[in-house]
């Protein structure tokens, strides 16, 4: 059964790009597969404003680089986190200023509205906060690699290939960045606190 066969769903994203190269129309079911999850992703990071524009252009950039992705590659998902990661760069400043008012306040306008049971937002508000201090503190580098692992789900491996780097590299990174954590918490379990504090909901 040839590609243009299947239904858009039975398609692979490498498909479906080598397709939106001679149709371009068929780029949008990359966008209708992956931009929700992208958008909670930058979202996370940067605010629900900034996360508009940052989701667009990772899309039109997307698009405009379609020509140049690796085809090999069935899953676009590291890809697209990649282009997202580089765009978030240009908003390190924002990111960092909603850490600080997380760290101060202990609300996070992103989770809470998701988070019904009013225990669970307070038993995790000290938590937030001393998170966010430590998120706040790593190096961009680091925040990046642990992010793409704790918030968007990504293996090392993808996450290598969303930042162009070694998959060692990402390692090391997350490793570094998972003892500042602990130190920042307690002891704590970063990636179980990043989890249950900001991805669920």
């Amino acid at each position: 059964m040839s590609d243009t066969s299947r239904t858009p769903t039975e398609v692979d994203d490498a498909a479906l790009i080598e397709r939106a190269r001679r149709e371009p129309e068929a780029f949008a079911e990359v966008f209708r597969r992956h931009a929700p999850e992208i958008q909670r992703y930058v979202t996370r990071r940067l605010g629900a404003d900034p996360a508009e524009d940052v989701v667009a252009d990772t899309f039109l950039a997307a698009f405009r680089q379609r020509e140049r992705y690796d085809l090999s590659r069935s899953s676009a998902r590291p890809w697209l986190y990649g282009i997202a990661t580089n765009l978030i760069a240009r908003h390190k400043r924002i990111e960092v200023h909603q850490l600080r008012v997380l760290e101060r306040t202990g609300t996070d306008p992103v989770s809470d509205p998701f988070t019904e049971r009013s225990d669970e937002r307070l038993s995790a508000r000290s938590v937030r906060q001393r998170l966010a201090a430590a998120l706040a503190s790593l190096p961009a580098g680091h925040r990046d690699a642990l992010l793409l692992v704790a918030w968007g789900g990504l293996s090392y491996q993808e996450a290598a290939q969303a930042l162009g780097v070694r998959i060692g590299t990402v390692r090391s990174r997350v490793n570094r960045a998972r003892n500042k954590m602990r130190k920042e918490l307690g002891g704590v379990d970063p990636t179980s606190s990043i989890s249950e504090v900001h991805v669920r909901g």
